[in-house]
């Protein structure tokens, strides 16, 4: 039988020339060299003075580490940037998951970019607390706003501490502040008691709520209410309108029947549509009318101070525990004593107590 001739596949490639390396080796050296490099305190503050986002992401970075020679270096930059912050507006935005907090802080950031401020915003992600891992996706769900070059978003783990923020968030503000931002927004987990610490560390408290979720009425938590500078009804848009005025007009009615703040200012309640950009620019203009009515009478200052106090008395309570936890004769004690607890041979109080004489003791 006579040989057929060999067919070429149509799915044959055919040979090309080498492709150039992308990169050069002395290029690749230069990257690793500088990944290995560990700025100094004294470059990042300056760099951070300068504005420099790369400084100021890499400082955030080690004031959230909790290695002890990265701590050492967080409270020299922070010290040395104290003298630049304090001269932002915090702005802090709670509510349930699904209100849509991370579309209307894009809305309201380019908003206020629009209006010649620097935003930065502070996005807490809730961490698991089986695997303890968080999915930090704030820059995936705001994404003309990651784009923006008036705006930084910096999203962190919230861990397990006071509800996902504390001390590193405080002072992460104060780092942003001395980079040039001169409004802070801070958007909380929605859930446990980040309400509560967001609260402690900004100048106006936003809560986002929806209507025709069923809680106009069963949401309302004196906690959080009582908090609020204002109430926004978010995706007031399209068949929702009607519902959004309705709950406008219930959480105004509550509102009146909790006491007046101690800074005199009546919180309000208003629409909004952060799909459409539908009362963005009244939410401000109610951020602004708070701002001037209580720097007139003092109590924006005030309250800035009792929350200084405040976060002294925290970080106390924080490097405490630290202390105690990390100290080695107590973790061997620790050991024995949760398996003394579970084996019913200790109850939890005696357990505790016994850690703590232990520890005063040393």
């Amino acid at each position: 039988m006579e040989k057929q001739p060999h067919k070429a596949s149509a799915l044959h490639e055919k040979d090309g020339i080498s492709p150039p390396e992308i990169i050069s080796p002395q290029a690749v050296h230069n990257i690793r060299t500088f990944r290995k490099k560990q700025p100094s305190a004294e470059e990042l503050i300056q760099g951070i003075l300068k504005g420099e986002i790369s400084a100021l992401s890499r400082a955030i970075t080690m004031v959230e580490s909790t290695q002890p020679d990265h701590l050492e270096r967080a409270n020299q930059i922070i010290a040395a940037c104290l003298p630049y912050a304090e001269k932002s507006l915090r702005i802090g935005i709670t509510g349930v998951p699904g209100v849509g907090k991370s579309t209307f802080i894009e809305a309201f950031g380019n908003y206020l970019t629009e209006q010649g401020k620097k935003v930065a915003v502070l996005a807490v992600d809730p961490s698991s607390s089986i695997s303890h891992g968080s999915i930090l996706g704030d820059k995936t769900r705001m994404e003309s706003l990651v784009k923006n070059p008036k705006a930084y978003i910096r999203p962190s783990a919230s861990g397990d501490t006071l509800g996902g923020v504390a001390r590193k968030t405080r002072e992460t503000i104060t780092l942003c502040e001395a980079a040039g931002f001169d409004t802070i927004i801070i958007e909380t987990v929605g859930v446990g008691q980040s309400e509560t610490a967001v609260h402690s560390m900004v100048d106006f408290f936003l809560l986002l709520k929806i209507a025709g979720a069923g809680d106009e009425l069963q949401g309302i938590k004196r906690g959080i209410m009582e908090m609020a500078d204002a109430i926004v009804i978010n995706k007031a848009d399209g068949d929702n309108i009607k519902k959004a005025r309705l709950a406008k007009t219930e959480f105004a009615r509550a509102l009146h029947l909790f006491p007046a703040q101690a800074s005199g200012w009546q919180p309000s309640v208003q629409t909004c549509s952060a799909l459409t950009g539908e009362g963005i620019a009244e939410t401000w203009e109610t951020i602004q009318k708070f701002v001037h009515h209580t720097q007139t009478n003092k109590s924006f200052t005030e309250k800035r101070s009792k929350q200084n106090q405040y976060w002294m008395l925290e970080t106390i309570q924080e490097q405490l525990k630290n202390h105690f936890f990390e100290n080695p004769e107590i973790k061997k004690l620790l050991d024995q004593n949760k398996e003394a607890v579970q084996t019913g041979k200790l109850s939890p109080f005696v357990a505790a107590q016994s850690l703590l004489d232990k520890y005063f003791k040393i």
